[in-house]
């Protein structure tokens, strides 16, 4: 391992980071930090700074760190067979274990599982997916994909398109035509502050109606969302938001894929996020948890309907041109094996239900009566913070202020890591599924410390 300056340099000079700006990063006016090793809920960097990682990477390292069971699977897997494609019913021992995994723990009445490497891809997949239904079912017209603000599905076209976050779409000539946006269910930001949650529900239900009628339910092949709005804020749906939902979908027979990216595989307190808030999806997308980002891997899973009418497309007009060399990778695959066994193993859907409320409850313990705390928010192994400059008067700070990434840089500075969300003054957490009482007390007090070194002369 480079130790040296030499290393600094590189980074600076060749590696393109993503989500960077690069002006900054090339010129050396941003902190860069190499990281070298990690185990359970911490990372190490090369100058021996221990950080708490309390967003678990990128919501993916559910399991924690250093967990050498996955480690071996990996080995094993590479020095048997590093790579074969799954194309033409090709499969490895791994792959198909794994499918049969996924499986057992989606709702019962989905049991195929397409493979990808990451939620981009996949939902690039899902796309396809909802089009060929779509056209198989004689019904081409229904290509438009109603996804909500604040949502995030991924980075590519469709996906950066579906993503309802504006960052995303700056300069790249985002959303596709093929991409409408309707309503957050975020009820922090109800247009009314009377509204009660079901109230509120029951408006995004009418704003979906309002957008299906305006554009034609003849034109709309799927809606996708998260269960809960992940990077657009970690905010759960308000009371009663699904059972809304769902039936304008099924009236207008409106396909539903549920992004899981962030929710399966436990950080909910459940095994799925959709089945943790009653939702009946066509399509699930999987990824980070389900390999805890030791390998690249993703997945769609579809429910046995849509296998059906999938299997009669292929019968009429031959096989589904569809596909990715990586798919199913069995590197991936056996790191999903190893992966699943151990959250169960490990008791990790129990303890992020049980030790993400308890941390849930601190955090809001903590900041009750911080001036500039608007929200603390959050379900299962998540939570949020957001910051107002008046919170009774629902007044934000100005985003030249950067409040919350100062924050977020305080507690670093105190050994915790925190992620300055994109899109408004909210510090959010996704700590790893195994993370204890005790760390959580940790990362409430830093958070306390950090807001208050931040925002004292405020």
């Amino acid at each position: 391992m480079l130790t040296n300056d030499q290393l600094n340099q590189w980074d600076r000079e060749n590696f393109l980071h993503p989500s960077t700006h690069f002006g900054q990063h090339g010129r050396g006016e941003s902190p860069t930090r190499i990281v070298t090793t990690a185990k359970g809920c911490y990372i190490e960097d090369r100058d021996g700074t221990k950080l708490l990682d309390a967003f678990a990477g990128l919501y993916c390292v559910n399991v924690g760190y250093g967990r050498t069971e996955i480690a071996e699977a990996i080995s094993k897997q590479a020095h048997e067979l590093a790579y074969y494609h799954s194309y033409v019913g090709h499969g490895t021992e791994a792959s198909i274990t794994l499918a049969h995994m996924v499986a057992e723990r989606a709702p019962a009445h989905m049991n195929k599982v397409y493979f990808g490497l990451g939620g981009s891809d996949a939902n690039e997949t899902n796309v396809k997916l909802v089009w060929y239904i779509q056209n198989v079912l004689g019904r081409p017209e229904k290509r438009k994909i109603i996804s909500r603000w604040r949502g995030y599905h991924g980075s590519g076209l469709i996906t950066g398109s579906m993503t309802g976050l504006v960052p995303f779409h700056n300069k790249f000539g985002l959303p596709m035509s093929e991409v409408v946006h309707t309503e957050a269910p975020y009820y922090f930001r109800r247009p009314d502050p009377d509204m009660s949650e079901e109230a509120f529900s029951a408006h995004c239900a009418a704003k979906l109606e309002e957008l299906i009628e305006r554009e034609g339910a003849d034109t709309i092949g799927a809606f996708i969302a998260e269960p809960l709005l992940g990077t657009g804020g970690i905010v759960p749906p308000p009371a009663g938001y699904w059972d809304a939902i769902q039936p304008v979908l099924k009236k207008h027979e409106i396909l539903l894929i549920t992004d899981e990216v962030v929710t399966g595989f436990g950080r909910m307190g459940t095994m799925m996020g959709s089945t943790h808030y009653g939702i009946t999806p066509d399509i699930i997308t999987i990824a980070k948890g389900l390999t805890s980002a030791y390998a690249p891997l993703s997945g769609s899973i579809v429910s046995d309907e849509l296998y059906k009418v999938l299997e009669d497309g292929t019968d009429k007009f031959g096989p589904f041109g569809h596909g990715w060399t990586y798919s199913a990778h069995p590197i991936g695959a056996a790191a999903g094996v190893a992966n699943l066994k151990l959250i169960d193993e490990l008791g990790l859907v129990q303890n992020a239900r049980e030790t993400g409320a308890y941390f849930r409850n601190a955090m809001a313990a903590a900041l009750k009566d911080h001036r500039f705390v608007g929200d603390v928010r959050g379900d299962g192994m998540l939570a949020a913070v957001e910051l107002q400059r008046d919170p009774g008067a629902r007044v934000d700070f100005d985003a030249s202020e950067k409040v919350t990434a100062q924050v977020v840089g305080e507690m670093v500075k105190r050994g915790v890591i925190a992620r300055a969300m994109p899109q408004g003054e909210i510090i959010g957490f996704a700590p790893p599924l195994c993370m204890t009482p005790a760390e959580a007390d940790k990362v409430v007090e830093v958070t306390r410390d950090a807001l208050d070194a931040v925002t004292g002369t405020l």
